[in-house]
């Protein structure tokens, strides 16, 4: 039974559109996963952590058969494929592919928190989604729209010369 999930994507080291197109890419071969659809492109400030360059971020509507665990598994496969090294928290990154929502599901398991436990807190994930899917909610915290209202979104900037695809 396939289960819609939503996978937010960043990238601020390299080639940062060449490297989400692979990174979607990637996950659209695999046979249990549908990229259903990819939001506009955004270019973000980035959150903690040392200085570093801005952040092009997307989101991505995923039909998928997998369970959270190997869909998030996958996920890290992808990342590390596209270059990604866990050297600093919330340091650079080539790749960075986080698993926001699984359908309704609601986890506390520490390999896989659903939603993710700060997706509610960051505008570089609600403005793309929101984007994507106006009606969107967060399970447990209610509408995208809403939460995005009450955050300071000045940092995401819309990029409509890029494009991400599969």
């Amino acid at each position: 039974m396939s289960v819609r999930a939503v996978v937010a994507a960043g990238s601020n080291v390299g080639d940062r559109e060449g490297t989400l197109n692979r990174g979607f890419a990637l996950l659209a071969v695999h046979p249990q996963v549908t990229v259903a659809a990819l939001s506009p492109v955004y270019e973000t400030d980035p959150v903690g952590g040392p200085a570093q360059e801005d952040f092009l971020n997307v989101v991505a509507l995923v039909d998928t058969d997998l369970d959270p665990l190997p869909l998030l598994g996958l996920l890290h496969v992808i990342e590390a494929a596209c270059g990604r090294e866990r050297r600093e928290h919330w340091g650079p990154r080539t790749l960075d592919l986080d698993l926001v929502a699984f359908g309704e599901l609601t986890s506390t398991d520490a390999r896989c928190t659903l939603p993710h436990p700060r997706a509610h807190e960051r505008a570089f994930v609600l403005t793309p989604w929101a984007a994507l899917d106006p009606a969107a909610h967060l399970v447990g915290w209610g509408s995208v729209a809403e939460l995005l209202r009450g955050l300071d979104a000045s940092g995401v900037r819309e990029r409509p010369d890029l494009e991400v695809t599969v």
